[in-house]
Parts: C-alpha cells; structure tokens; sequence
C-alpha cells in the first residue's frame, strides 16, 4: 500500500470524528444556550410577579417598612385616605352646592308666591323686650363668625369648579390661602359663641306638644289655602326655632371636634381619623349651611318684623302677640314685662 492510499485511508478515518465532534459541540452549546435563554426567562417573568405583587399590596394599603418616623409611615397608599377623597367629591361637593342653590332656590320661590308673613293687626308702635344685650352680643359673634366659616368653606369646597376657571392663578391662588387662613382663625371665635349660645338658650329650646301644629300649619306664614291666616301658639322660641337650636348645637358640635382635628398637626392622627373628621366636618357644615339659609330667610324677608328683634333686643308688641303668644302672655302675667322707653 503506498503512501497516497494510507493518506486517503486516514482521511476517511479521522473526517467522520471531527463532524462528529463539532456536530456535538454545536448541541451541547446549542443545549446550553437554550438553557441559560430559559433561566433569563423565568427570572424575568419571577421579577414581573414579584413587581405585581409588591405594587398590589401597596395599592392595597399593606404595610411596609422605612426608616420615618410617625403614624403610618410604613403606609405609601391609604386606602381610606383614597375612598375618603372620593366620597367627598362625588358626593359632598355636590350636597354643598345644593345646599346652597337649592334651598337658597327654594325659599326664594316660595317668596314669590307666597309673599312675607304679615301682621294682621298692623305695628302697634308698643316695643317690647325680649332680648338681652349679652344676648345680642351672642346672637351675633355667632352669626358673623358662623358667616364668615360659610363662605371661606364654600370657597375651599365649591371654589375650584365655580372660581378658579374664571380667574388668574395669582388670583386663585391669593384667594384659596386667604379662605384657609380666614377660616382657621375665625374658628376658634364660632366655638367660644356657640358655647355661650347653647350654654344660655338652652333652657328655652325644649319641644312642647303645642310645638306640632306648629309645624303642620308650617308656623303660620302661608298666605294661601286653608293655612291661611292661622297662627299657632309659641312660647319664647317657636318650633322652627327650636329646630335650628338643636341642629346648631349637635353639628355645630360635630364641626368644633373635626375642626379641632384637622387645625392641629400636633395630634398626629391616623389616616382614618382625619379622614373621617374631615367628612364629619363636611356633612355637618352641609346640614348648617341649609338651616342657615332658612333661619336668614324666616327671621328677615318672611317675617315683618322680625329682624328688629335682633337689632335692638325689642321687638313690636302685635308681633309678640302673633308669633309668640304664650310667651307673651306669661311675662305679662308675672310682671316682668317691659317696654321701650
């Protein structure tokens, strides 16, 4: 055999070993490959859960860890923070725009068709007392100080939809500290006014059984119908009157305790509470707001003579007579009547 056969003998040999080797070399790195390509891919798909399930327990409101210091300041997302925001928008703002519209609305309707409640026997020209100065005084820190909470919290609730878009952001912005700053310090003057005022009035606001038909010939102010001209008796106060005294005195409560609340970081409450103080401030501030109007409009405009009563403490004797006869007849019996010089 010469040399050129045994050449070509190896070649056969050795040629089918190494496309053997590389065709299992190229396996096993193809192999590999695949391998390592699914191990990245189950990595990432483990980071996509882990990712999903840390961000759905913080939207959850699941407590974390951090070096702050505070209540809940393992807390990103609160929860009832969230739902607290959302009950105030959807539901409370509009509530304090009808509040405002729709009984303002309302009465000015009824001023309309019905007309002011008149004295069917005319000013008598005979004043008679029925209001102290320190009432008075009361009487109108009260309402000034009451006013004053009304209109810098409509401005805080309502401004955003009926102000800001009509007006510069300076202007806006001037606006929305002043309301805030405003109704934080007239705060405290509407607490120590409606302390004297529930401390003083109370022992004249209790309900008698005379109190109902009251209320079902509407007080005597409709001028129509067969409630025409029927006046029902009334003691001091009558039953619309007593009706605004408690309203005032348990939400007027309600608005001291989450005013006081939401004023004083110092407390350092939790989301809930001051979420939920803050809702209470609003529903009772709903509620007073309402009355308010009805109280303004039965003591002014539908009443003649009424508002003399808290301008001067003395109000017209055919008045007493009209809308508050029982009262008048008791001071006249016992003696302690008394006119204006």
């Amino acid at each position: 055999m010469n040399f050129k056969s045994l050449r070509s003998l190896f070649a056969l040999l050795v040629l089918p070993l190494v496309l053997t080797s590389v065709l299992a070399a190229g396996l096993g790195m193809s192999t590999t490959a695949y391998a390592a390509d699914g191990q990245t891919s189950q990595q990432m798909a483990n980071a996509k859960t882990s990712d999903a399930d840390l961000w759905r327990a913080v939207k959850a409101g699941d407590s974390g860890y951090t070096t702050a210091q505070g209540v809940e300041a393992n807390v990103l997302i609160n929860i009832a923070g969230n739902q607290g925001k959302d009950i105030k928008n959807n539901y409370l703002t509009p509530a304090m725009a009808f509040a405002v519209l729709g009984v303002f609305g309302a009465f000015l309707a009824f001023y309309f068709v019905n007309g002011p409640s008149k004295l069917s026997k005319g000013f008598s020209g005979k004043m008679v007392l029925r209001w102290t100065k320190a009432d008075l005084w009361i009487h109108w820190v009260l309402a000034l100080s009451c006013l004053g909470l009304i209109f810098t919290g409509l401005t805080i609730m309502l401004g955003k939809h009926v102000l800001q878009p009509y007006v510069a952001e300076g202007i806006w912005a001037a606006m929305i500290y002043g309301s805030k700053t405003i109704h934080d310090y007239v705060g405290p003057i509407f607490m120590a006014a409606w302390v004297l005022c529930v401390v003083k009035w109370m022992p004249m606001q209790t309900f008698k059984m005379y109190d109902l038909k009251w209320f079902l010939v509407v007080g005597g102010y409709i001028n129509f119908g067969p409630f025409k001209g029927k006046h029902p008796d009334s003691g001091f106060a009558n039953a619309g009157e007593k009706m605004w005294f408690w309203t005032l005195t348990v939400f007027g409560l309600f608005i001291c305790v989450s005013g006081i609340m939401l004023v004083l970081p110092g407390l350092d409450l939790p989301r809930e509470a001051s979420m939920a103080a803050l809702l209470i401030h609003a529903i009772s501030a709903i509620i007073i707001i309402a009355f308010t109007i009805v109280h303004i409009w039965m003591a002014t405009v539908l009443s003649e003579g009424g508002m003399e009563c808290m301008k001067s403490g003395y109000c017209d004797e055919n008045w007493a007579v009209q809308h508050h006869n029982l009262w008048y007849d008791e001071i006249k019996e016992n003696g302690s009547l008394e006119y204006k010089d």
